[in-house]
């Protein structure tokens, strides 16, 4: 496990008394304020252990196995440990992490279409077995470093509705499975199931339906080689919304009956990961640049603004796509974020703006387009449904390191985790729970009260 148990790593904050996550934003906005400004994250992970709940509840045969590159916050990944949850790692590093929780290998699933011949050496040296393939190359790549592995096939799906465009297939055709499914057997390797992936911005659920036949297709293939077809990994995709869960499940629970029934003994498993983490943190951001344009005159300098002209605002943040923000490189939409204000003026003025990042990069443009109220430099502005795709690498465009987590959880929250199993002496021995508090320094409350 990693660290000491009488020395936790990090500490929860516990809400009592009607402390919502604001407070704990408005505290954390003070003492950065006096600080470097610099960015940080708040993170409910009541959100976390309630989505579990959810899970089992619309899809108790189907058991989570969440991709740690979605979010690898240690919280996240203790919490999830501790539930049960399996992980899908893409890189020695997520292995080495999933590991220092105590995660056993058969609950490590190494995906990932290309990878790296250190890292299935490595899962080979540490008993995981379980490998995604979808490519004769990747095939024999595993073949020479880890001949004992056992192989999901990955299998294209034909996923169609809003937003297909930016959707990137992976996987065999039923054809191309035939063919990897004859070069393991030739190359003595064991196939025992099948992935599909319907990407989340996909909106019809019939994608889920045609890609479960078309996952029997591969399991009949292989059984008629000779495979134990054992596994099926209905992917990702799982926005976090109780309602797209419905759907989906509403959509696949048919043919999982039909094609995959509990007495055939196949294991349904699945790879949410947005799903878990999306809604459960928020980022405060701070105002570094600004700039006004004329709007649709965008470049003239601002002595040519004429009275008809409306201004439009360029604010630069202190972090940006190459940090936070990644998921935009992932042709997500960001929303709009909400301005910290002590008291907002709901007569404020409203004008056209758009947000970057600090990188002076073209693609660091967080936010197109919103309305927002005059800002100035110093400004916060808070971002939530962030936990995806956000707590990468740092930037190379900041001296600053990843933003700090502050992690919290309301005590309802936390007495359902105890019910759930999940306590701080027994499974998660690298926290420790304290009571939320208000006190700040005496120069931070000074400045509450001067804002």
């Amino acid at each position: 496990m990693k660290g000491l148990a009488d020395e936790p790593t990090y500490s929860i904050e516990l809400l009592e008394g009607g402390v919502t996550l604001k407070d704990v934003i408005d505290t954390h906005v003070c003492e950065q304020a006096l600080a470097e400004k610099n960015a940080f994250f708040v993170a409910d992970l009541g959100v976390v252990t309630r989505q579990h709940v959810r899970w089992r509840t619309h899809m108790p045969q189907i058991r989570p196995f969440y991709p740690v590159r979605c979010n690898s916050s240690p919280a996240v990944i203790e919490i999830l440990a501790t539930l049960g949850a399996g992980f899908v790692c893409t890189s020695k590093a997520e292995i080495v992490l999933v590991q220092s929780y105590g995660v056993a290998p058969e609950n490590i699933i190494l995906g990932g279409m290309c990878k790296q011949l250190s890292h299935i050496k490595y899962a080979a040296k540490n008993g995981i077995d379980l490998l995604v393939c979808d490519n004769e190359t990747e095939l024999r790549k595993i073949a020479r470093c880890h001949p004992t592995a056992m192989l999901l096939l990955q299998v294209v799906t034909e996923a169609q509705g809003e937003g297909e465009e930016t959707c990137m297939a992976f996987g065999s055709t039923l054809k191309s499975c035939r063919h990897l499914l004859e070069c393991a057997k030739e190359l003595g390797m064991q196939v025992v199931g099948a992935k599909f992936h319907v990407p989340s911005c996909c909106t019809d659920p019939q994608a889920y339906t045609h890609a479960v036949s078309d996952a029997r297709c591969v399991f009949d293939m292989g059984d008629e080689l000779g495979f134990n077809m054992k596994i099926l990994n209905i992917g990702g995709g799982f926005s976090g919304s109780e309602v797209q869960l419905e759907q989906v499940h509403g959509s696949i629970r048919p043919l999982l009956d039909m094609y995959f029934s509990s007495v055939s003994g196949v294991a349904l498993i699945a790879e949410p990961g947005s799903y878990y983490v999306s809604s459960a943190f928020t980022v405060a951001v701070n105002i570094i640049g600004k700039k006004v344009v004329a709007r649709d005159q965008r470049g003239q300098p601002l002595d040519k603004l004429t009275p008809n002209d409306e201004p439009e605002f360029l604010y630069y943040m202190n972090d940006g796509v190459f940090g936070s923000f990644a998921s935009k490189l992932l042709d997500h939409t960001i929303p709009a974020p909400s301005v910290h204000k002590k008291a907002p003026l709901a007569e404020d003025p409203v004008f056209a703006s758009s947000l970057w990042g600090p990188s002076c990069d073209s693609m660091d443009r967080v936010v197109e387009h919103c309305l927002l109220p005059e800002l100035s430099v110093g400004d916060w502005l808070v971002f939530s449904a962030m936990g995806a795709h956000s707590l990468g690498e740092p930037s190379v465009f900041t001296d600053v390191h990843k933003p700090p987590i502050f992690y919290v959880i309301s005590t309802d929250d936390w007495y359902e985790m105890q019910d759930a199993g999940i306590t701080l002496d027994t499974t998660m021995k690298n926290f420790s729970l304290v009571p939320y508090s208000f006190q700040l320094s005496p120069q931070a409350d000074a400045f509450s009260t001067l804002a």
